[in-house]
């Protein structure tokens, strides 16, 4: 850092304002569901649900397990970007208003474990939430080890494998 380049004041709690100013923050702020005061990381995982419940029914010849699968990783390459730039402008690394990693990973439960009814689907949210929260070894582990945009999106990649894993244990036990 030069002596004319200012380190980057920590905000507490975004703004509209300060998710218009840059596209990486609209994107990383979950198009505003990170605002929330109230659990930014559960209702950003409810608006990727909601998305993903509306683009697979309305548009189900368009949103194929294919199309979802190049829209997770081109999220997840995208949000690297976002999130990096994000967290840089918000002087927090991974703040909890940032939850495009969780609209990309509830994305890949979702799609991993379609079709599935509603309890299914509830079912796989409460788990990738848990292991979300709780960020289990090596999850936390992971988390400490990689720093910026990769940091934030890996971990809940990560959560969502672990998700997925139960789901299909419970799945094979059934």
């Amino acid at each position: 850092m030069t002596q004319t380049e200012q380190p980057p004041t920590t905000i507490l709690q975004p703004t509209w304002q300060f998710m218009l100013a840059h596209p990486a923050h609209i994107l990383a702020l979950g198009f505003g569901s990170g605002l929330s005061r109230i659990m930014p990381g559960t209702v950003g995982t409810l608006f990727g649900w909601l998305c993903f419940h509306i683009f697979t029914t309305r548009w189900p010849e368009l949103f194929t397990p294919l199309t979802w699968g190049i829209l997770i990783v081109g999220g997840f390459i995208i949000g690297v970007w976002a999130c990096d730039i994000t967290g840089h402008h918000m002087g927090v690394a991974d703040h909890g208003a940032m939850v495009w990693d969780e609209i990309i990973a509830i994305w890949l439960v979702l799609v991993m474990i379609s079709p599935a009814d509603f309890r299914a689907q509830c079912w796989a949210f409460v788990l990738f939430r848990f292991f979300d929260m709780v960020k289990p070894p090596p999850i936390r582990n992971i988390e400490r080890r990689f720093k910026g945009g990769f940091g934030v999106m890996i971990d809940d990649i990560l959560a969502a494998f672990f998700a997925l894993l139960c789901y299909a244990l419970y799945e094979f036990a059934s």
